[in-house]
Protein backbone atom coordinates (compact mmCIF):
# COMPACT_ATOMS: atom_id res chain seq x y z
CA UNK A 1 0.00 0.00 0.00
CA UNK A 2 1.50 3.34 -0.98
CA UNK A 3 1.66 6.33 1.43
CA UNK A 4 -1.32 8.16 -0.79
CA UNK A 5 -3.23 5.45 -0.07
CA UNK A 6 -2.55 5.23 3.37
CA UNK A 7 -4.06 8.90 4.50
CA UNK A 8 -7.46 7.63 3.11
CA UNK A 9 -9.36 8.21 -0.21
CA UNK A 10 -10.81 11.81 0.42
CA UNK A 11 -6.96 12.90 1.21
CA UNK A 12 -6.56 13.68 -2.62
CA UNK A 13 -9.49 16.36 -2.20
CA UNK A 14 -8.25 17.78 0.70
CA UNK A 15 -4.75 18.42 -1.08
CA UNK A 16 -6.57 19.45 -4.11
CA UNK A 17 -8.43 22.35 -2.05
CA UNK A 18 -5.42 23.47 0.16
CA UNK A 19 -3.18 23.84 -2.65
CA UNK A 20 -5.84 25.35 -5.00
CA UNK A 21 -6.65 28.22 -2.85
CA UNK A 22 -2.68 28.53 -1.61
CA UNK A 23 -1.75 28.94 -5.28
CA UNK A 24 -4.66 31.35 -5.38
CA UNK A 25 -3.81 33.47 -2.96
CA UNK A 26 -0.20 33.64 -4.23
CA UNK A 27 -1.36 34.61 -7.90
CA UNK A 28 -3.71 36.98 -6.70
CA UNK A 29 -1.78 38.92 -4.76
CA UNK A 30 1.15 39.21 -7.63
CA UNK A 31 -1.67 41.22 -9.54
CA UNK A 32 -3.76 42.69 -7.06
CA UNK A 33 -0.92 45.37 -6.93
CA UNK A 34 -0.79 46.51 -10.54
CA UNK A 35 -4.34 47.52 -10.49
CA UNK A 36 -4.59 49.34 -7.27
CA UNK A 37 -1.35 51.03 -7.80
CA UNK A 38 -3.13 54.60 -8.04
CA UNK A 39 -4.72 54.52 -4.45
CA UNK A 40 -1.65 52.92 -2.89
CA UNK A 41 0.69 55.93 -4.28
CA UNK A 42 -2.68 57.93 -3.30
CA UNK A 43 -2.52 56.56 0.31
CA UNK A 44 1.24 56.94 0.68
CA UNK A 45 1.83 60.72 -0.38
CA UNK A 46 3.56 59.44 -3.29
CA UNK A 47 3.52 61.15 -7.15
CA UNK A 48 3.51 57.61 -9.16
CA UNK A 49 4.24 60.20 -12.40
CA UNK A 50 6.95 61.99 -10.92
CA UNK A 51 10.49 60.47 -12.71
CA UNK A 52 12.51 59.66 -9.52
CA UNK A 53 9.15 57.44 -8.19
CA UNK A 54 9.07 55.38 -11.57
CA UNK A 55 11.25 53.21 -10.03
CA UNK A 56 8.90 52.68 -6.98
CA UNK A 57 6.45 52.02 -9.19
CA UNK A 58 8.39 49.00 -11.12
CA UNK A 59 9.46 47.60 -7.95
CA UNK A 60 6.01 47.07 -6.58
CA UNK A 61 5.22 44.93 -9.74
CA UNK A 62 8.43 43.65 -10.53
CA UNK A 63 10.15 42.62 -7.06
CA UNK A 64 7.34 39.76 -6.54
CA UNK A 65 7.63 38.67 -10.10
CA UNK A 66 11.47 39.04 -9.61
CA UNK A 67 11.83 36.66 -6.64
CA UNK A 68 9.09 34.06 -8.03
CA UNK A 69 11.22 33.87 -10.63
CA UNK A 70 14.53 33.19 -8.65
CA UNK A 71 13.09 30.81 -5.90
CA UNK A 72 10.41 28.21 -7.15
CA UNK A 73 13.32 25.95 -8.35
CA UNK A 74 15.16 26.52 -5.00
CA UNK A 75 12.06 25.97 -3.65
CA UNK A 76 10.74 22.70 -5.17
CA UNK A 77 14.72 21.41 -5.35
CA UNK A 78 14.05 22.00 -0.99
CA UNK A 79 10.80 20.20 -0.87
CA UNK A 80 12.48 16.64 -2.87
CA UNK A 81 14.75 16.92 0.48
CA UNK A 82 13.08 17.84 3.06
CA UNK A 83 9.39 17.48 2.41
CA UNK A 84 7.11 18.96 0.17
CA UNK A 85 4.11 19.59 2.70
CA UNK A 86 6.74 20.92 5.29
CA UNK A 87 7.80 23.60 2.81
CA UNK A 88 4.44 24.42 1.38
CA UNK A 89 3.04 24.95 4.96
CA UNK A 90 6.05 27.20 5.96
CA UNK A 91 5.11 29.32 2.58
CA UNK A 92 2.09 29.62 4.10
CA UNK A 93 3.27 31.25 7.32
CA UNK A 94 5.65 32.95 5.30
CA UNK A 95 3.01 34.52 2.95
CA UNK A 96 0.40 35.00 6.04
CA UNK A 97 3.41 37.04 8.20
CA UNK A 98 4.10 39.54 4.99
CA UNK A 99 0.20 40.03 4.70
CA UNK A 100 0.36 41.49 8.11
CA UNK A 101 2.97 43.55 7.87
CA UNK A 102 1.95 45.11 4.27
CA UNK A 103 -1.30 46.26 5.30
CA UNK A 104 0.49 47.87 8.76
CA UNK A 105 2.77 50.31 6.55
CA UNK A 106 3.57 52.91 9.22
CA UNK A 107 5.50 55.15 6.70
CA UNK A 108 4.38 57.62 3.97
CA UNK A 109 6.34 58.93 0.55
CA UNK A 110 9.47 56.76 -0.40
CA UNK A 111 9.88 55.00 3.25
CA UNK A 112 6.33 53.97 2.82
CA UNK A 113 6.91 53.11 -0.81
CA UNK A 114 10.05 50.68 0.39
CA UNK A 115 8.33 49.04 3.19
CA UNK A 116 5.75 47.66 0.92
CA UNK A 117 8.48 46.87 -1.95
CA UNK A 118 10.60 44.98 0.98
CA UNK A 119 7.10 43.18 2.24
CA UNK A 120 6.23 42.42 -1.35
CA UNK A 121 9.51 40.88 -1.54
CA UNK A 122 8.85 38.55 1.35
CA UNK A 123 5.41 37.55 0.55
CA UNK A 124 6.96 36.49 -2.64
CA UNK A 125 9.02 34.14 -0.93
CA UNK A 126 6.39 32.71 1.05
CA UNK A 127 4.09 32.36 -2.36
CA UNK A 128 7.26 30.56 -4.03
CA UNK A 129 6.75 28.11 -1.40
CA UNK A 130 3.35 27.84 -2.63
CA UNK A 131 3.66 27.55 -6.31
CA UNK A 132 6.84 25.53 -6.28
CA UNK A 133 5.45 22.44 -4.31
CA UNK A 134 1.60 22.43 -4.64
CA UNK A 135 1.79 20.82 -8.27
CA UNK A 136 4.20 17.77 -6.93
CA UNK A 137 1.92 17.81 -3.83
CA UNK A 138 -1.30 17.03 -6.29
CA UNK A 139 0.61 14.55 -8.73
CA UNK A 140 1.76 12.57 -5.69
CA UNK A 141 -1.88 12.58 -4.11
CA UNK A 142 -3.36 11.89 -7.42
CA UNK A 143 -3.53 8.50 -9.06
CA UNK A 144 -2.60 9.10 -13.32
CA UNK A 145 -6.19 8.45 -14.31
CA UNK A 146 -7.28 11.41 -12.11
CA UNK A 147 -4.06 14.12 -12.32
CA UNK A 148 -4.74 16.09 -15.25
CA UNK A 149 -7.81 16.97 -13.65
CA UNK A 150 -6.21 18.02 -10.56
CA UNK A 151 -3.52 19.66 -11.89
CA UNK A 152 -5.95 21.56 -14.29
CA UNK A 153 -8.22 22.72 -11.85
CA UNK A 154 -5.07 24.18 -9.93
CA UNK A 155 -3.25 25.79 -12.91
CA UNK A 156 -6.44 27.09 -14.04
CA UNK A 157 -6.96 28.92 -10.52
CA UNK A 158 -3.30 29.82 -10.50
CA UNK A 159 -4.07 31.62 -13.67
CA UNK A 160 -7.42 32.79 -13.33
CA UNK A 161 -6.23 34.64 -10.00
CA UNK A 162 -4.05 36.61 -12.16
CA UNK A 163 -7.26 37.90 -13.34
CA UNK A 164 -9.23 37.72 -9.91
CA UNK A 165 -6.63 40.07 -8.34
CA UNK A 166 -7.27 43.17 -10.77
CA UNK A 167 -10.84 42.99 -10.13
CA UNK A 168 -10.25 42.87 -6.07
CA UNK A 169 -7.48 45.43 -6.49
CA UNK A 170 -10.44 47.64 -8.03
CA UNK A 171 -12.90 46.52 -6.41
CA UNK A 172 -11.02 47.19 -2.87
CA UNK A 173 -9.02 50.18 -4.02
CA UNK A 174 -11.93 52.27 -3.81
CA UNK A 175 -12.73 51.55 0.01
CA UNK A 176 -9.14 51.72 1.15
CA UNK A 177 -5.21 51.04 -0.08
CA UNK A 178 -5.11 48.99 2.85
CA UNK A 179 -7.88 46.54 2.17
CA UNK A 180 -5.40 45.50 -1.22
CA UNK A 181 -3.20 43.87 1.60
CA UNK A 182 -6.06 43.32 4.46
CA UNK A 183 -7.66 40.85 2.18
CA UNK A 184 -4.69 38.03 2.04
CA UNK A 185 -4.29 38.19 5.71
CA UNK A 186 -7.64 36.23 7.10
CA UNK A 187 -7.02 33.48 3.68
CA UNK A 188 -3.24 33.02 4.47
CA UNK A 189 -3.86 32.50 8.27
CA UNK A 190 -7.05 30.63 7.67
CA UNK A 191 -4.93 28.26 4.61
CA UNK A 192 -2.01 28.41 7.41
CA UNK A 193 -3.79 26.41 10.12
CA UNK A 194 -5.63 24.30 7.50
CA UNK A 195 -2.38 23.02 5.43
CA UNK A 196 -0.81 22.52 8.68
CA UNK A 197 -4.16 20.39 10.23
CA UNK A 198 -5.04 18.54 7.54
CA UNK A 199 -1.56 17.64 4.38
CA UNK A 200 0.67 15.02 4.99
CA UNK A 201 3.72 14.20 3.39
CA UNK A 202 2.89 10.85 0.55
CA UNK A 203 6.34 10.85 -0.93
CA UNK A 204 9.39 10.23 0.92
CA UNK A 205 11.84 12.70 0.77
CA UNK A 206 15.41 12.37 -0.62
CA UNK A 207 17.96 14.00 1.93
CA UNK A 208 20.80 14.92 -0.16
CA UNK A 209 23.22 17.85 -0.27
CA UNK A 210 22.12 21.65 -1.01
CA UNK A 211 23.92 23.08 -4.40
CA UNK A 212 25.48 26.31 -2.95
CA UNK A 213 27.08 26.95 -5.91
CA UNK A 214 23.99 26.51 -8.24
CA UNK A 215 21.71 28.42 -6.19
CA UNK A 216 24.30 31.02 -5.80
CA UNK A 217 25.26 31.58 -9.86
CA UNK A 218 21.16 30.80 -10.76
CA UNK A 219 19.99 33.42 -8.28
CA UNK A 220 22.08 35.84 -8.92
CA UNK A 221 22.11 35.79 -12.83
CA UNK A 222 18.72 35.52 -12.95
CA UNK A 223 18.29 38.49 -10.44
CA UNK A 224 20.48 40.77 -12.40
CA UNK A 225 19.39 39.95 -15.74
CA UNK A 226 15.49 40.91 -14.84
CA UNK A 227 16.55 43.56 -12.82
CA UNK A 228 18.64 44.89 -15.98
CA UNK A 229 15.50 44.37 -17.67
CA UNK A 230 13.47 46.20 -15.41
CA UNK A 231 16.05 49.22 -15.85
CA UNK A 232 15.83 48.79 -19.55
CA UNK A 233 12.57 49.97 -19.37
CA UNK A 234 12.69 53.57 -17.59
CA UNK A 235 14.25 56.30 -20.17
CA UNK A 236 18.18 57.25 -20.15
CA UNK A 237 19.75 60.38 -21.55
CA UNK A 238 17.72 61.23 -24.53
CA UNK A 239 16.59 57.58 -25.51
CA UNK A 240 13.10 56.55 -24.63
CA UNK A 241 14.14 53.41 -23.47
CA UNK A 242 17.42 52.36 -21.32
CA UNK A 243 19.07 49.49 -23.16
CA UNK A 244 22.02 51.65 -24.19
CA UNK A 245 22.77 52.36 -20.65
CA UNK A 246 26.48 50.57 -20.08
CA UNK A 247 24.96 49.55 -16.10
CA UNK A 248 21.63 48.34 -17.91
CA UNK A 249 23.92 46.49 -20.57
CA UNK A 250 26.41 45.10 -18.30
CA UNK A 251 23.38 43.77 -16.22
CA UNK A 252 21.98 42.21 -18.42
CA UNK A 253 25.62 40.27 -19.78
CA UNK A 254 26.73 39.54 -16.55
CA UNK A 255 22.95 37.85 -16.08
CA UNK A 256 23.54 36.05 -18.93
CA UNK A 257 27.01 34.96 -18.48
CA UNK A 258 26.03 33.60 -14.79
CA UNK A 259 23.37 32.17 -16.08
CA UNK A 260 25.61 29.87 -18.37
CA UNK A 261 28.04 29.34 -15.56
CA UNK A 262 25.17 28.05 -13.67
CA UNK A 263 24.22 25.44 -16.44
CA UNK A 264 27.98 24.33 -16.58
CA UNK A 265 28.26 23.68 -12.76
CA UNK A 266 25.07 21.82 -12.95
CA UNK A 267 26.47 18.92 -15.41
CA UNK A 268 29.27 18.81 -12.98
CA UNK A 269 27.80 18.68 -9.56
CA UNK A 270 26.81 14.96 -7.60
CA UNK A 271 23.30 16.82 -6.65
CA UNK A 272 22.37 19.26 -9.05
CA UNK A 273 19.42 22.19 -8.24
CA UNK A 274 18.35 22.44 -11.36
CA UNK A 275 18.23 19.14 -12.99
CA UNK A 276 19.25 19.62 -16.73
CA UNK A 277 18.69 15.93 -17.85
CA UNK A 278 14.55 16.46 -17.42
CA UNK A 279 14.82 18.11 -20.63
CA UNK A 280 16.24 14.91 -22.56
CA UNK A 281 12.42 13.91 -21.95
CA UNK A 282 10.91 15.54 -24.59
CA UNK A 283 7.46 16.37 -23.41
CA UNK A 284 8.94 18.37 -20.60
CA UNK A 285 11.60 20.14 -22.55
CA UNK A 286 8.63 21.28 -25.26
CA UNK A 287 6.21 21.57 -22.75
CA UNK A 288 8.28 24.10 -20.79
CA UNK A 289 9.30 25.51 -24.06
CA UNK A 290 5.57 26.47 -24.86
CA UNK A 291 4.82 27.50 -21.08
CA UNK A 292 7.96 30.29 -21.21
CA UNK A 293 6.39 31.70 -24.82
CA UNK A 294 3.03 31.46 -23.43
CA UNK A 295 3.47 33.28 -20.34
CA UNK A 296 5.51 36.35 -22.07
CA UNK A 297 2.25 36.44 -24.16
CA UNK A 298 0.20 36.28 -21.64
CA UNK A 299 2.11 38.85 -19.35
CA UNK A 300 1.90 40.74 -22.48
CA UNK A 301 -2.01 40.83 -23.13
CA UNK A 302 -2.82 41.45 -19.41
CA UNK A 303 -0.75 44.54 -19.00
CA UNK A 304 -1.73 46.04 -22.50
CA UNK A 305 -5.88 45.14 -22.05
CA UNK A 306 -5.57 47.11 -18.40
CA UNK A 307 -3.56 50.10 -20.40
CA UNK A 308 -5.84 50.12 -23.25
CA UNK A 309 -9.33 50.11 -20.88
CA UNK A 310 -8.10 52.42 -18.07
CA UNK A 311 -6.25 55.13 -20.28
CA UNK A 312 -8.21 55.47 -23.39
CA UNK A 313 -11.50 53.29 -24.42
CA UNK A 314 -12.86 53.61 -20.38
CA UNK A 315 -12.65 57.40 -20.26
CA UNK A 316 -13.28 57.89 -24.32
CA UNK A 317 -16.92 56.27 -23.29
CA UNK A 318 -17.38 58.85 -19.93
CA UNK A 319 -15.87 56.91 -17.33
CA UNK A 320 -13.51 58.86 -14.52
CA UNK A 321 -9.98 58.31 -14.74
CA UNK A 322 -10.34 57.71 -11.01
CA UNK A 323 -12.94 55.27 -11.22
CA UNK A 324 -11.09 53.15 -14.28
CA UNK A 325 -9.00 50.49 -12.44
CA UNK A 326 -12.44 49.03 -11.07
CA UNK A 327 -14.24 48.74 -14.31
CA UNK A 328 -11.36 47.62 -16.53
CA UNK A 329 -11.38 44.71 -13.76
CA UNK A 330 -15.16 44.27 -15.02
CA UNK A 331 -14.82 44.18 -18.45
CA UNK A 332 -11.95 41.96 -18.33
CA UNK A 333 -14.20 39.04 -17.17
CA UNK A 334 -15.34 37.17 -19.87
CA UNK A 335 -11.23 36.22 -20.34
CA UNK A 336 -10.97 34.82 -16.43
CA UNK A 337 -14.51 32.95 -17.48
CA UNK A 338 -12.72 31.43 -20.60
CA UNK A 339 -9.81 30.12 -18.20
CA UNK A 340 -12.42 28.70 -15.43
CA UNK A 341 -14.65 27.26 -17.89
CA UNK A 342 -11.69 25.51 -19.76
CA UNK A 343 -8.84 24.86 -17.71
CA UNK A 344 -10.71 21.97 -15.59
CA UNK A 345 -12.31 20.38 -18.78
CA UNK A 346 -9.51 20.44 -21.16
CA UNK A 347 -7.34 18.92 -17.77
CA UNK A 348 -9.95 16.31 -17.45
CA UNK A 349 -10.47 15.40 -21.40
CA UNK A 350 -6.04 15.11 -21.26
CA UNK A 351 -5.97 12.19 -19.13
CA UNK A 352 -7.77 10.24 -21.59
CA UNK A 353 -6.81 11.65 -25.00
CA UNK A 354 -3.38 13.33 -24.15
CA UNK A 355 -2.24 16.79 -23.54
CA UNK A 356 -0.97 17.73 -27.37
CA UNK A 357 -4.34 17.75 -28.92
CA UNK A 358 -5.63 20.45 -26.44
CA UNK A 359 -2.64 22.15 -25.42
CA UNK A 360 -1.66 22.69 -29.57
CA UNK A 361 -5.90 23.83 -30.34
CA UNK A 362 -5.69 26.14 -27.43
CA UNK A 363 -2.49 27.90 -28.19
CA UNK A 364 -4.27 28.25 -32.31
CA UNK A 365 -7.24 29.87 -30.32
CA UNK A 366 -4.66 32.36 -28.41
CA UNK A 367 -3.15 33.09 -31.50
CA UNK A 368 -6.27 33.85 -33.38
CA UNK A 369 -7.63 36.09 -30.59
CA UNK A 370 -4.46 38.33 -30.82
CA UNK A 371 -4.97 38.39 -34.20
CA UNK A 372 -8.87 39.38 -33.12
CA UNK A 373 -7.77 42.10 -30.99
CA UNK A 374 -4.99 43.26 -33.40
CA UNK A 375 -7.70 44.37 -36.18
CA UNK A 376 -10.17 45.50 -34.09
CA UNK A 377 -10.02 49.59 -33.32
CA UNK A 378 -9.00 51.48 -30.43
CA UNK A 379 -12.37 52.57 -29.52
CA UNK A 380 -13.88 49.09 -30.06
CA UNK A 381 -17.46 47.45 -30.03
CA UNK A 382 -17.38 46.02 -26.60
CA UNK A 383 -19.59 42.22 -27.35
CA UNK A 384 -17.26 42.00 -30.08
CA UNK A 385 -13.84 42.56 -27.58
CA UNK A 386 -15.84 40.71 -24.95
CA UNK A 387 -16.12 37.75 -27.47
CA UNK A 388 -11.86 38.34 -28.87
CA UNK A 389 -11.26 37.85 -24.64
CA UNK A 390 -13.07 34.86 -24.27
CA UNK A 391 -11.38 32.97 -27.03
CA UNK A 392 -8.35 34.22 -25.46
CA UNK A 393 -9.60 32.91 -22.10
CA UNK A 394 -10.38 29.72 -23.37
CA UNK A 395 -7.42 28.82 -25.18
CA UNK A 396 -5.35 29.79 -22.90
CA UNK A 397 -7.32 27.26 -20.56
CA UNK A 398 -6.99 24.81 -22.54
CA UNK A 399 -3.34 24.83 -22.95
CA UNK A 400 -2.14 25.18 -19.44
CA UNK A 401 -4.03 22.34 -17.58
CA UNK A 402 -3.25 19.70 -20.28
CA UNK A 403 0.16 20.79 -20.65
CA UNK A 404 0.91 21.24 -16.99
CA UNK A 405 -0.12 17.83 -16.24
CA UNK A 406 2.24 16.53 -19.44
CA UNK A 407 5.16 18.25 -17.82
CA UNK A 408 4.79 16.59 -14.34
CA UNK A 409 3.82 13.29 -15.13
CA UNK A 410 6.52 13.11 -18.06
CA UNK A 411 9.16 12.85 -14.74
CA UNK A 412 10.22 10.00 -12.56
CA UNK A 413 8.37 10.83 -8.81
CA UNK A 414 11.32 11.48 -6.95
CA UNK A 415 12.34 14.93 -9.37
CA UNK A 416 8.55 16.26 -9.25
CA UNK A 417 9.50 18.88 -6.65
CA UNK A 418 12.45 20.33 -8.95
CA UNK A 419 9.96 19.57 -11.74
CA UNK A 420 7.87 21.38 -10.29
CA UNK A 421 9.59 24.29 -9.65
CA UNK A 422 11.48 24.51 -12.93
CA UNK A 423 7.94 24.66 -14.91
CA UNK A 424 7.15 27.47 -12.27
CA UNK A 425 10.49 29.18 -13.13
CA UNK A 426 9.34 29.15 -16.66
CA UNK A 427 6.29 30.90 -16.24
CA UNK A 428 7.06 33.43 -13.69
CA UNK A 429 10.27 34.62 -15.70
CA UNK A 430 8.29 34.98 -18.50
CA UNK A 431 5.84 37.13 -16.84
CA UNK A 432 8.42 39.03 -15.61
CA UNK A 433 9.97 39.21 -18.89
CA UNK A 434 6.63 40.17 -20.49
CA UNK A 435 6.92 43.81 -18.75
CA UNK A 436 10.40 44.09 -20.27
CA UNK A 437 9.41 42.97 -23.70
CA UNK A 438 6.14 44.58 -24.21
CA UNK A 439 6.72 47.83 -22.21
CA UNK A 440 10.06 48.28 -24.96
CA UNK A 441 7.76 47.91 -27.74
CA UNK A 442 5.38 49.84 -26.38
CA UNK A 443 7.58 52.46 -25.74
CA UNK A 444 9.42 52.08 -28.76
CA UNK A 445 6.00 52.15 -30.58
CA UNK A 446 4.88 55.09 -29.27
CA UNK A 447 8.42 57.28 -29.24
CA UNK A 448 8.25 57.81 -33.54
CA UNK A 449 3.93 58.79 -33.29
CA UNK A 450 2.78 60.54 -29.83
CA UNK A 451 5.39 63.52 -29.84
CA UNK A 452 3.91 64.97 -33.25
CA UNK A 453 0.54 64.13 -32.03
CA UNK A 454 0.70 65.60 -28.33
CA UNK A 455 2.35 68.84 -29.67
CA UNK A 456 -0.01 69.42 -32.16
CA UNK A 457 -3.06 68.39 -30.32
CA UNK A 458 -1.97 70.86 -27.33
CA UNK A 459 -0.84 73.94 -29.44
CA UNK A 460 -4.69 73.26 -31.13
CA UNK A 461 -6.03 74.25 -27.78
CA UNK A 462 -3.91 77.31 -26.47
CA UNK A 463 -0.53 75.81 -25.42
CA UNK A 464 2.02 77.96 -26.46
CA UNK A 465 3.88 76.68 -29.27
CA UNK A 466 7.03 76.37 -27.13
CA UNK A 467 5.80 74.49 -23.87
CA UNK A 468 3.57 72.02 -26.05
CA UNK A 469 7.11 71.01 -28.41
CA UNK A 470 9.12 70.65 -24.77
CA UNK A 471 6.25 68.59 -23.44
CA UNK A 472 5.86 66.37 -26.41
CA UNK A 473 9.76 65.71 -26.28
CA UNK A 474 9.33 64.30 -22.85
CA UNK A 475 9.89 59.94 -22.55
CA UNK A 476 6.74 58.29 -23.96
CA UNK A 477 7.27 56.22 -20.47
CA UNK A 478 5.46 58.55 -18.84
CA UNK A 479 2.34 58.78 -21.08
CA UNK A 480 2.44 54.92 -20.89
CA UNK A 481 2.42 54.57 -17.01
CA UNK A 482 -0.30 57.08 -16.92
CA UNK A 483 -2.20 55.40 -18.81
CA UNK A 484 -1.46 52.05 -16.84
CA UNK A 485 -2.39 53.87 -14.06
CA UNK A 486 -5.37 55.13 -14.98
CA UNK A 487 -4.40 58.66 -14.83
CA UNK A 488 -5.09 62.18 -16.95
CA UNK A 489 -1.38 63.53 -17.43
CA UNK A 490 -2.56 66.19 -18.98
CA UNK A 491 -3.20 68.65 -15.95
CA UNK A 492 0.25 67.01 -14.29
CA UNK A 493 2.49 68.02 -17.32
CA UNK A 494 0.44 71.63 -17.67
CA UNK A 495 0.62 72.43 -14.52
CA UNK A 496 0.79 76.33 -13.77
CA UNK A 497 0.13 76.53 -17.48
CA UNK A 498 -2.88 75.44 -17.37
CA UNK A 499 -4.17 79.09 -15.49
CA UNK A 500 -3.33 81.20 -18.47
CA UNK A 501 -5.60 79.60 -20.37
CA UNK A 502 -9.53 80.02 -21.17
CA UNK A 503 -11.96 77.94 -18.83
CA UNK A 504 -13.01 76.24 -21.74
CA UNK A 505 -9.72 75.21 -22.97
CA UNK A 506 -8.75 74.52 -18.93
CA UNK A 507 -11.81 71.94 -19.17
CA UNK A 508 -11.32 70.16 -22.76
CA UNK A 509 -7.55 69.82 -22.13
CA UNK A 510 -8.27 68.06 -18.77
CA UNK A 511 -11.67 66.31 -19.90
CA UNK A 512 -12.52 62.47 -20.31
CA UNK A 513 -12.11 62.78 -24.06
CA UNK A 514 -9.21 65.01 -24.70
CA UNK A 515 -5.50 62.77 -23.65
CA UNK A 516 -7.72 59.05 -24.70
CA UNK A 517 -8.56 60.90 -28.05
CA UNK A 518 -4.65 62.21 -28.57
CA UNK A 519 -3.36 58.71 -27.76
CA UNK A 520 -5.55 56.86 -29.31
CA UNK A 521 -4.14 56.76 -33.02
CA UNK A 522 0.27 56.53 -31.05
CA UNK A 523 -1.46 53.71 -28.92
CA UNK A 524 -3.19 51.77 -32.05
CA UNK A 525 0.19 51.90 -33.66
CA UNK A 526 2.37 50.34 -30.55
CA UNK A 527 -0.90 47.76 -30.08
CA UNK A 528 -0.19 46.33 -33.88
CA UNK A 529 3.37 45.83 -32.72
CA UNK A 530 2.69 44.09 -29.43
CA UNK A 531 0.12 41.92 -30.49
CA UNK A 532 1.82 40.98 -33.71
CA UNK A 533 4.93 39.85 -31.41
CA UNK A 534 2.42 38.17 -28.91
CA UNK A 535 0.77 36.45 -31.56
CA UNK A 536 4.07 34.52 -33.29
CA UNK A 537 5.01 34.05 -29.64
CA UNK A 538 1.94 31.88 -29.60
CA UNK A 539 2.54 29.81 -32.94
CA UNK A 540 5.80 29.08 -32.19
CA UNK A 541 4.38 27.28 -28.84
CA UNK A 542 1.81 25.98 -30.61
CA UNK A 543 4.44 24.53 -32.56
CA UNK A 544 6.50 23.39 -29.64
CA UNK A 545 3.40 21.77 -28.04
CA UNK A 546 2.52 19.84 -30.88
CA UNK A 547 6.77 18.66 -30.72
CA UNK A 548 5.78 17.11 -27.25
CA UNK A 549 5.40 13.39 -28.19
CA UNK A 550 2.31 11.21 -27.97
CA UNK A 551 0.13 10.46 -24.98
CA UNK A 552 1.38 8.27 -22.31
CA UNK A 553 -1.49 5.66 -20.57
CA UNK A 554 -2.53 6.02 -17.17
CA UNK A 555 -2.39 2.29 -16.73
CA UNK A 556 1.91 2.52 -18.36
CA UNK A 557 4.18 2.10 -15.50
CA UNK A 558 6.39 5.12 -13.77
CA UNK A 559 9.14 6.76 -15.82
CA UNK A 560 12.61 5.88 -14.97
CA UNK A 561 14.98 8.61 -14.09
CA UNK A 562 16.45 9.80 -17.58
CA UNK A 563 19.77 8.84 -18.01
CA UNK A 564 22.50 9.44 -21.03
CA UNK A 565 22.19 11.58 -23.91
CA UNK A 566 19.57 10.90 -25.70
CA UNK A 567 16.64 12.42 -26.04
CA UNK A 568 13.52 10.46 -24.78
CA UNK A 569 10.50 10.36 -26.66
CA UNK A 570 7.12 10.20 -24.19
CA UNK A 571 5.70 6.51 -25.21
CA UNK A 572 3.02 5.68 -27.94
CA UNK A 573 -0.27 5.45 -26.73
Amino acid sequence: MTRAERVGPHYKWIALSNTTLGVLIATMDASIVIISLPAIFRGIGLDPLAPGNIGYLLWMILGYLLVSAVLVVVLGRLGDMFGRVRIYNLGFLVFACASVALSLDPFSSGAGALWLILWRIVQAFGGSMLTANSAAILTDAFPPRQRGMALGINQITALAGQFLGLLAGGLLAVIDWRAVFWVSVPISVVGTIWSYRSLRETASGRRGRIDWLGNVTFAAGAGILLAGITYGIQPYGGAATGWGNPTVLAGLIGGVVLLALFCLIETRVKEPMFRLSLFRVQAFAMGNLAALLTAIARGGLQFMLIIWLQGVWLPLHGYAFEDTPLWAGIFMLPLTAGFLVAGPISGYLSDRFGARLFSTTGLIVMAGAFVGLLLVPVNFSYPVFALLLLLSGLGQGMFSSPNTSSIMGSVPAEYRGVASGMRSTFQNSGTALSIGVFFSLMISGLASSLPPALSSGLQANGVPAATAHQLASLPPVSTLFATFLGENPIRHLLGPTLSHLSAVRRDALTGFGFFPGLVSEPFHHGLAIVFGVATAMALISAAASALRGRHQRADEPPRPAPKGRQWRKAPSS
